[in-house]
């Protein structure tokens, strides 16, 4: 579970409230345009060009199965660090950053052992908010694609 500072980016998709451990995250930024990556894995959308360094965008609504929407100009990204790479989230709105207490923090293992991709919950006046395990967003293999995909692209 997050370390003690406990502070998370929380994140708007369709209705569902999701949240990042605050050290992962680089920036926010707008939507930009997205360039096609050929043989990129499926979860992949594309990559982005931020002052050179160019950062794969993966689709967040299709790894936790919602419904798929096209890109709108309200649209925000979110550039964040796994322990393998840098890649972007689109999201529909970045709601804010909250600090939450141990005793609002609910590990997976408490709730439904062996969830893929969700680290916890965070347990709040305002409903649940779901937080998300970034260094497990891609599988082996999905990265293993990625890492070629991008290799024969330069």
């Amino acid at each position: 579970m997050p370390n003690s500072t406990n502070k998370f980016i929380v994140f708007i998709l369709n209705s569902w409230r999701v949240a990042l451990p605050l050290p992962k995250v680089e920036r926010v930024m707008r939507i930009v345009e997205i360039a096609y990556l050929p043989n990129a894995p499926e979860i992949v959308t594309g990559i982005i060009n931020i002052h050179g360094r160019i950062i794969p965008m993966v689709d967040v609504r299709k790894r936790f199965r919602l419904p798929q929407r096209a890109a709108k100009l309200t649209d925000h990204i979110i550039i964040a660090n796994t322990s393998k790479r840098t890649v972007g989230l689109i999201v529909d709105e970045v709601d804010n950053v909250g600090e939450y207490q141990p005793e609002e923090l609910v590990t997976t293992e408490q709730i439904l052992p062996g969830i893929e991709h969700i680290e916890g919950i965070a347990k709040t006046r305002d409903g649940l908010i779901v937080i998300y395990d970034i260094d497990r967003f891609l599988s082996l293999e999905e990265e293993k694609k990625l890492n070629e995909a991008i290799n024969e692209m330069t």
